[in-house]
């Protein structure tokens, strides 16, 4: 017996070794996504069968008859075909930046298998790539102290369901045990989930980095899923591996619920639990949620952020009633900073210069950014760094 059960085992663990090795035989040897010296990219794809290859990436000038599925503000570009297999585009020379990208293969359009580094955006994936010497710095894991990143999970009685956030510690935490923390609520899009600013965000790299230079304070940063409905991230809740979907969103639940965030987020970790150490901020349907949210709890927060904020896409009713009056309570309790960023080709940049407008009515001070590009992660990630060393000063 014990000698059929040594057999058994050692087949096993052989079939699983080999099935596990498979990977090291690689079926195509082939570099892509290689940024060069002079910060040119080059891609490489074998299709020797395909008859037009191009590459979709967010680099590419932008044709309105050229529309990508999932990739906002993203171009094509036509690839050649070398050595009867493979196909090669190398770009100009980019800018310091992380930048995403896809193929197009007769239409069809699929990642880069020579390139491991992809992202997830809800339904959305996506290679990418980071050009050095610059932004991108900020976004690359450096040789620094670093924080630590949690998923922990609270329960919320207005959602009726255990919901999962992502939290940023700061280098430090677990060790200075005395000390307590100002707290940044950072916010994703309507087309993400309390992953997206971990990942298209690289807030773990940003701050590491900030805090590192000396130009951030130390800070943790709670990152929500900003969709009621949802547990998690697709892939992360007892729903399985379903289809991501987009549900009801800007309807005034997260409003509603968000004390309960706060709550968990206070009782849970060492943080300074007071207006003068609280800031939230976000992106699109995030900055959307951050101008509200702070003008419904009006003493609460001394820091604001909206990114390309989604702002007057919504009926004056339900909590979104009564706008002016808790705005002008806010502005009467008095906020240290007020921030609004948007790009000059975004399709929301009417709606921000509009409530840009409403604020200077009514006597609401800010700092205003103006960038180049759309509604797109170049802008939100360049804010974010921007925005982070201005707080808890």
């Amino acid at each position: 017996m014990k000698k059929y059960l040594v057999a058994s085992i050692l087949f096993l663990a052989t079939s699983f070794s080999a099935f596990a090795q498979q990977n090291l035989w690689k079926a195509q040897d082939i570099e892509s996504a290689v940024v060069n010296l002079d910060h040119s990219v080059t891609f490489r794809f074998q299709a020797p069968d395909a008859k037009k290859v191009q590459i979709a990436g967010d680099f590419a000038k932008i044709k309105e008859d050229n529309p990508v599925g999932g990739l906002v503000g993203t171009g094509l570009i036509d690839m050649k075909k070398e050595n009867d297999s493979i196909w090669v585009y190398t770009s100009e020379p980019l800018t310091s930046e992380l930048y995403s990208y896809m193929f197009v293969v007769d239409g069809t359009v699929t990642v880069d298998p020579n390139h491991p580094y992809i992202f997830r955006d809800f339904g959305t994936v996506s290679n990418y790539f980071m050009v050095p010497d610059g932004l991108a710095d900020l976004f690359m894991v450096q040789k620094v102290a670093h924080g630590t990143l949690q998923s922990p999970w609270y329960h919320s009685e207005k959602g009726k369901k255990n919901r999962r956030l992502n939290v940023y510690l700061p280098a430090g935490y677990e060790k200075n045990v005395n000390k307590k923390y100002p707290v940044l609520y950072l916010l994703h899009g309507a087309g993400g989930d309390e992953d997206e600013w971990v990942n298209y965000g690289r807030t773990c790299q940003i701050l590491d980095n900030l805090i590192a230079q000396g130009k951030a304070e130390p800070m943790i940063v709670v990152m929500p899923n900003g969709h009621i409905d949802f547990e998690a991230a697709p892939g992360e809740s007892s729903m399985g591996l379903y289809k991501p979907f987009h549900p009801a969103m800007m309807n005034g639940e997260f409003e509603q619920a968000f004390p309960e965030i706060m709550k968990f987020v206070e009782s849970t970790y060492r943080v300074q639990a007071d207006k003068a150490h609280r800031a939230i901020a976000g992106l699109s349907m995030g900055g959307f949620h951050s101008f509200h949210i702070s003008r419904l709890y009006e003493n609460t927060f001394d820091y604001v952020g909206l990114f390309s904020a989604a702002v007057g896409m919504t009926k004056p009713e339900g909590v979104y009633a009564n706008q002016d009056a808790t705005l002008k309570k806010q502005i009467a309790n008095g906020v240290k900073l007020y921030w609004v960023g948007c790009g000059t080709e975004d399709f929301l940049y009417k709606n921000n210069a509009d409530m840009r407008a409403m604020f200077d009515r009514m006597g609401l001070k800010y700092t205003y950014r103006e960038s180049g590009d759309g509604h797109v992660w170049k802008n939100w990630r360049l804010y974010l760094s921007e925005f982070a060393p201005l707080l808890f000063k």
